[in-house]
């Protein structure tokens, strides 16, 4: 399959999104509108775990289908060799910091050396803790690892090639509304000790239709205008007061990945212009170091964190990119590549 470059562009966004988010408690005064866009930050993660279901759906359906659980092995491989490097070295990053904070005298509450393990090997967002700590943006692969895991179950269970496209768009609502018990008063971020694996696992699932929906209506650009249009209809129901957040938003997300997908890879499509598609390949090195990052900034560079200077706040934006980049090149891809690498071999030997 080739690459849909509009929805690597829209990762790249949604990472920034994230970014924002966990800045907007140090910048200045902003316009209510855009203050409101930033504090909805979290519901980028919500497009992560639609867009992976997607993506993987794409990328895995057909193998499932074919080849049946013997397949699960070499998919579960290639899924660790994609997260868990970057997590591991920025956790130890982590760890590194907290290690120079109690030998100052600083307080490491955020940081529970009890509770690592947990988090090294991604179980920090199963309902053992709470998952904001240490490296806190780590909670979603945490609850996408619990979606890798069932993932064989639903593709081997499920062929989507199979099933019409009514039921398919009936089994996405299905889901999403599955995720309205999981909402509370302050929205889909709340409460994720409890309900971040239900929440990312419905989403991914969702994600996995939507991805079967793009193969048979990939051409039809009338379809890709109506998900629009529905998308910026619940976005408006939202912002007028009419739906609450959970029946809104996550359906808004859905239709927006479809319009996406079926527009990505057209002549002048914004998407795929070469800096927003950079910002997406090194996304997550951006969404997984961006949060430590900003605590150091912190500690070293601000005296009111309710009030960061702009100066400040640009050379961090700065330094975001570059240590992306550098988290990309230097951890990500290099440690991807060796361990698929080390997958290829072994599957070679034991046949």
């Amino acid at each position: 399959m080739n690459e849909l470059k509009a929805l690597t562009g829209a990762r790249g966004l949604a990472a920034w999104w994230v970014v924002l988010f966990h800045l907007r408690g140090s910048m200045a005064e902003m316009h209510p509108a855009i203050e409101s866009a930033i504090a909805k930050g979290y519901l980028a993660v919500d497009f992560f775990f639609l867009l992976s279901g997607f993506v993987i759906w794409l990328s895995w359906g057909k193998r499932f289908g074919e080849g049946g659980f013997p397949v699960a092995g070499r998919f579960l491989w290639k899924r660790m060799a994609r997260i868990w490097p970057l997590h591991l070295f920025v956790l130890g990053c982590a760890v590194l910091l907290a290690v120079v904070l109690a030998a100052s005298g600083r307080n490491i509450d955020r940081f529970p050396f009890a509770e690592l393990p947990l988090h090294i090997v991604l179980l920090q967002s199963w309902g053992m803790t709470d998952p904001l700590a240490w490296n806190d943006p780590a909670w979603s692969i945490s609850a996408e690892s619990a979606a890798y895991l069932l993932f064989p179950l639903l593709a081997v269970a499920f062929d989507w090639r199979r099933v019409p496209g009514v039921v398919l768009v009936a089994f996405v609502a299905v889901l999403l509304v599955g995720i309205l018990p999981f909402a509370g008063q302050d929205g889909l971020g709340s409460d994720l000790q409890r309900f971040a694996v239900a929440r990312c696992v419905l989403q991914f699932a969702a994600g996995t239709a939507i991805g079967a929906l793009w193969l048979r209506w990939q051409q039809r650009d009338g379809v890709a205008a109506i998900a629009g249009v529905l998308a910026l209809a619940l976005v408006a129901a939202w912002g007028l007061k009419l739906l609450p957040e959970a029946y809104a938003l996550p359906p808004a997300l859905a239709c927006l990945l479809l319009a996406l997908g079926i527009t990505s890879n057209r002549r002048g499509n914004p998407l795929e212009w070469w800096p927003l598609y950079r910002l997406g390949e090194i996304s997550y090195a951006t969404y997984l170091g961006h949060f430590l990052l900003w605590f150091v900034f912190k500690l070293l560079l601000v005296d009111d964190a309710a009030n960061a200077p702009v100066w400040v706040l640009a050379l961090y934006v700065v330094a975001v990119i570059a240590s992306s980049e550098l988290l990309y090149r230097g951890v990500e891809r290099p440690a991807q590549g060796w361990l698929n690498r080390v997958g290829d071999r072994r599957r070679v030997a034991v046949a």
